[in-house]
């Protein structure tokens, strides 16, 4: 039965409720010493009889740990983002550590002044997903806290920075448009300074070089991984007159935009036009008609993340088996007759 206290419980309420010593109490909680079972029954019955609730902050302080885990993100409003920020805390809340989740909006500088943030409150480790912060200053906040990087190939003593098979995904996706008949293939790019949109470019070029198919670069438009860079691309495809069949958007934000585009032309997709996008983001299954698309398992990446975190952090060594990427196919690509 628990005793209800008017304010906080002291951990000296506990020890004494125990009938042990504040400093055995203290070990005890902090897993610091052993005590004898007789002993270790009377400070959990305490605990629970006065709902004691320790003060994790002052915990951390004094053992040199605050168990928290710092998040780089860019955006906190992003599908995309939150499956994989979902998939780290999951893999790191059983080890008893939190997120502290900040946006570095895709500017370099605002991202350093995050994560020097992050590193003032005395995180035990910063994630980084994505972004534009150069790898030489990753580097250097690596001098300081260990940092898992998403997005980029980097690898340290307390750094490791990882991207998955965008340029083979990228293939496969062109692959299937090809098979399907298509040649007149239009690309609508990523964010100019981002590794990953250059590898599904090379991707794009490198599969019509494969198949003998000269690239027209009338038919490669610029994007910036948004809707409305995809909707201003496929308006800009349009208004030049460029014949295309099919059209590889860099990311399922980019086909949202360029399906649009298509729509208030009077364009049916994809009996007219066939569309494949990257990353199959939840929305991407309930599109008209439901998006085909290269699935990025943004969970599974984040559970990735938080394994090797809390690896770092304890400096174990952890191998772990990084996520492939898939085709999904739907129903926005149609064969050409």
């Amino acid at each position: 039965m628990r005793t209800i206290h008017s304010g906080p419980v002291t951990l000296h309420q506990v020890a004494h409720a125990a009938g042990v010593s504040p400093a055995t109490a203290s070990r005890f909680m902090n897993g610091t010493a052993r005590v004898s079972d007789a002993k270790r029954r009377s400070i959990e019955d305490a605990i629970e009889r006065l709902n004691y609730k320790p003060n994790l902050v002052a915990q951390g302080l004094k053992m040199g740990s605050t168990r928290t885990i710092g998040v780089l993100t860019q955006s906190l409003v992003s599908g995309y983002f939150n499956d994989a920020m979902v998939g780290i805390e999951d893999a790191v809340k059983a080890a008893g550590y939190a997120l502290l989740i900040m946006s570095g909006h895709w500017h370099a500088a605002e991202e350093a002044e995050r994560v020097e943030l992050l590193i003032g409150r005395r995180v035990d480790g910063v994630v980084i997903l994505t972004g534009n912060m150069s790898d030489t200053q990753i580097l250097d906040f690596s001098q300081r806290v260990p940092i898992v990087a998403f997005g980029r190939k980097l690898e340290g003593e307390r750094v490791f920075g990882f991207f998955l098979d965008n340029y083979g995904a990228a293939c496969e996706a062109m692959e299937l448009l090809i098979e399907q008949g298509h040649r007149r293939i239009a690309f609508i790019r990523g964010s100019d300074d981002q590794e990953d949109a250059h590898a599904r470019l090379a991707g794009y070029r490198d599969t019509l070089a494969k198949h003998r198919i000269e690239p027209d670069p009338d038919l490669i438009v610029a994007g910036d991984f948004q809707e409305s860079g995809g909707l201003q691309a496929v308006n800009q495809l349009l208004t030049s007159g460029a014949r295309f069949s099919a059209i590889f958007a860099a990311n399922d934000l980019s086909a949202y935009g360029a399906r649009l585009a298509l729509y208030r032309r009077s364009i049916r997709v994809p009996e007219d036009v066939s569309i494949i996008g990257f990353d199959d983001l939840h929305s991407s299954m309930y599109t008209t008609p439901p998006l085909t698309t290269v699935r990025q398992p943004l969970y599974d990446v984040g559970s990735c993340i938080g394994t090797m975190m809390l690896g770092m952090i304890g400096h174990d060594e952890v191998k772990v088996a990084l996520p492939a990427l898939s085709l999904v196919v739907r129903e926005s690509v149609r064969r050409l007759t």
